[in-house]
């Protein structure tokens, strides 16, 4: 029997279709070796069919008979195991795409694993880094509660010496309150004195008249004759304004004070334009201009001999002119804000009170130049006028009171709650014993210096206070009254009836400074644009 060489070569070609199936099976690692292997076996099995061929054969062709039976059988069984072989070889196919893609996978998470273990070990230096300020604030926060804890005791033990401290300034307070009291009570004892020398002097004065000495009743103030350098005041009867006399274009950017000289038709005024000028209200001509103002003019004054103009500036500073002269005679330093009010003593022409946004009140010598007492205060004062004896100042503050300080020891003797916001402005009556306050709550009050007990009330639906320094003016004779309003126009009222005789109508601005001449008339007015009118 003999071995049909096509089954060998068939056999042989399945046998390495599965040794390539199990050679794809193999790991990587041994995929060379093995193939190496199986084609040496491969050599091997052929030389050695080759060799039993022969030997073979008769065997061969006997059982081939049965074999040769079964071939279709065997074909069927064949082509079957190729199908599963190609399934084997996509499968194969599927797992090695896979094996990539997870390989793939791999190398991308350990990159990933590196990176995330290089931020760790920042993370590691960072905390570390943490932990030794953590340990450092640590110690700084001890320090800090010990420190805080002296700073407590420290306060407890100032706490304790503030409330002994409060203790004796209410004592302090009630002191003083008693001694103001009896202050007050010996005022109006002097006071009461007072009165009845001005009957007896009202006496004598009657009979002077009667002696054809009507000259010197007729300079008679309230009983007492008050006199300057260069005469007696002389005040007559107050008229009420109703015309425009003169429209004057006075100052550039706006007029904040104006006044009379004493006994005199000629008006002083103040503006934003840095100077001083002096008009005849006769004519409404300037007789005078005073250069060397370095601030806007804020508030002015005058000395009863009519020798010397003080004017509060913006720039921190008083200046005092000389008015035959014209030149600056002072200028008076020391406040450190700008002064907003300036009043000279009734008594003499040496003293001059100042007030500024600095907080204080300033008394100065003329004849020495300087400053001789400082009052200080938690309440800004916009507006200050002398007593009728000198040993007094009103001011009127920001809170809405009205205060009275002694000139010598600079405190404080009384105080009332005048207004319900700032006051503005302060006038002395021409006896003294009253003063008339504006507010910026646009009401006029009446004082009695004396008592601090309100005289009068005054107010006008269309009368608005239009600046924390605008000024309203008592009349020579004491019967009226004249504020300016920020609609333009002008009130006056009649003291005795209590109401309103005149509205004045001309202004275009707001009015912010009204005066009245110690003659009767005229009065004048001055504007926020710097007109300056004269009414009679």
């Amino acid at each position: 029997m003999t071995i049909d060489p096509a089954v060998v070569e068939e056999n042989e070609g399945k046998l390495a279709k599965v040794l390539d199936v199990y050679e794809a099976r193999l790991s990587q690692s041994q995929e060379d070796v093995a193939r190496e292997a199986i084609r040496h076996a491969l050599k091997a099995l052929k030389k050695r069919h080759l060799v039993e061929e022969g030997a073979h054969t008769p065997a061969y062709i006997a059982l081939t008979r049965p074999i040769i039976s079964q071939g279709s059988e065997w074909k069927e069984k064949a082509e079957n195991l190729e199908v599963e072989l190609q399934q084997c070889y996509k499968a194969q196919s599927r797992l090695s795409e896979q094996l990539v893609v997870e390989v793939a996978e791999s190398r991308a998470l350990k990159a990933s694993l590196q990176e995330k273990e290089t931020a760790i070990a920042e993370f590691e230096k960072e905390l570390t880094q943490t932990r030794d300020e953590c340990s450092q604030l640590k110690k700084d926060l001890e320090e800090k509660i010990k420190a805080l804890e002296l700073v407590m005791s420290e306060h407890q033990e100032l706490k304790a010496q503030l409330e002994q401290m409060t203790i004796k300034a209410k004592n302090a307070e009630a002191e003083n309150k008693m001694l103001v009291d009896r202050w007050m009570l010996q005022k109006m004892q002097d006071a009461e004195r007072l009165n009845e020398a001005n009957a007896l002097y009202e006496d004598m004065i009657e009979r002077l008249k009667a002696s054809g000495l009507e000259k010197l009743a007729r300079q008679q103030v309230d009983g007492i004759v008050r006199r300057s350098e260069e005469g007696a005041e002389f005040f007559a009867e107050s008229t009420i304004p109703s015309v425009c006399k003169h429209r004057i274009n006075a100052h550039e950017g706006g007029c904040a004070s104006i006044l009379f000289e004493y006994n005199s038709g000629k008006l002083i005024s103040g503006g934003q334009d840095r100077s001083i000028k002096l008009w005849d209200t006769s004519t409404g001509s300037l007789s005078t201009n005073l250069p060397g103002c370095l601030g806007s003019v804020l508030d002015l004054t005058i000395t009863h001999d009519n020798r010397f103009i003080i004017a509060a500036s913006s720039s921190n500073n008083l200046f005092v002119w000389e008015v035959n002269s014209g030149r600056v005679r002072h200028t008076l330093t020391g406040h450190m804000d700008k002064v907003c009010a300036v009043d000279v003593s009734k008594v003499s022409s040496r003293h001059v009170v100042s007030a500024a946004y600095d907080r204080t009140i300033k008394v100065w010598d003329l004849q020495k130049g300087y400053c001789t007492n400082t009052i200080i205060f938690h309440s800004n004062c916009n507006a200050l006028c002398f007593s009728t004896d000198g040993q007094t100042i009103c001011s009127g503050h920001v809170d809405g009171n009205l205060r009275l300080w002694d000139i010598q020891s600079g405190k404080l003797l009384s105080e009332v709650a005048a207004h319900s916001l700032a006051i503005t402005s302060l006038c002395l009556s021409r006896n003294g014993n009253v003063v008339l306050t504006s507010g910026r709550d646009n009401v006029h009050n009446l004082f009695d210096i004396r008592t601090l007990e309100v005289c009068g009330s005054f107010r006008a639906s269309g009368n608005r206070v239009a600046s924390n320094w605008s000024r309203s003016c008592i009349s020579p004779d004491d019967n009226y009254i004249a504020a300016g309003s920020a609609d333009g126009s002008i009130s006056i009222w009649s003291i005795p009836k209590r109401d309103i005789v005149s509205t004045l109508k001309e202004h275009t601005a707001p009015v912010l400074c009204c005066t009245w001449s110690g003659l009767g008339k005229p009065l004048a007015s001055a504007d926020k644009n710097g007109i300056v009118c004269t009414w009679t």
